[in-house]
């Protein structure tokens, strides 16, 4: 029988099945990328707001409690957004003719609140609650970042399930004192060696089970 294709075809056959796996390697190499880069993550990405409010200059300048603005952060699931009548306890008085926050005075005006857009923001199939977080000791800062040299919002972390997943699984390396746990700097971690007695005092558990977050 005469052979049908020329003894170069053997090399072309090689060369595709190392291109195809190349290529396939690349395709998922680049999704990966993709899915962790600030486009998708949206870390670091300043979000447009109604009012460009600064959370350095409120936090780190004014020295504004994180309990002022986000009221049920300790007894919700929700830590709040503060109605303007939180804003107007200052701004009736300070800064009272800024063009910057003429929105914030239309919508103490009229009752019309403001449109925030969430920073932070879940999925809708995952269940978190900030008030456990708060009284099991783990700091604001832990996930938001050091809000305080933020002159405007931005998510400091990806809010994948691993970066969940690496406090539950070792909550010991992100406890730190109650007493703490509103402190805008990174100095709220304890030292490693008494981390374990808190963690055994506020009953920590590591909790890693689907239930925990997708209810």
């Amino acid at each position: 029988m005469p052979q049908i294709f020329h003894p170069s075809m053997n090399t072309v056959a090689r060369v595709s099945i190392f291109g195809a796996v190349f290529i396939v390697t690349a395709i998922v190499a680049l999704m990966l990328l993709v899915v962790r880069s600030s486009y998708v993550t949206e870390v670091g990405v300043v979000r447009e707001q109604p009012v460009p409010f600064s959370h350095k200059h409120h936090v780190g300048d004014v020295g504004l409690d994180c309990r002022y603005c986000h009221t049920s952060v300790e007894d919700s699931s929700f830590a709040g957004i503060p109605p303007t009548k939180t804003c107007m306890n200052c701004h009736a008085q300070l800064f009272t003719e800024s063009a910057m926050l003429q929105p914030v005075r239309d919508s103490f005006r009229t009752g019309e609140p403001l449109k925030w857009t969430r920073v932070h923001d879940l999925p809708d199939f995952v269940y978190f609650d900030h008030s456990i977080h708060i009284h099991k000791g783990i700091a604001c800062v832990k996930c938001h970042g050091e809000v305080n040299e933020m002159p405007l919002m931005w998510r400091e972390h990806t809010l994948h399930m691993q970066w969940c997943l690496d406090c539950h699984r070792q909550p010991e390396l992100f406890v730190g004192d109650r007493q703490d746990v509103f402190s805008a700097t990174m100095s709220t971690t304890v030292d490693p060696s008494t981390a374990s007695d808190l963690v055994a005092e506020y009953q920590i558990k590591s909790k890693t089970s689907c239930y925990t977050c997708h209810r």
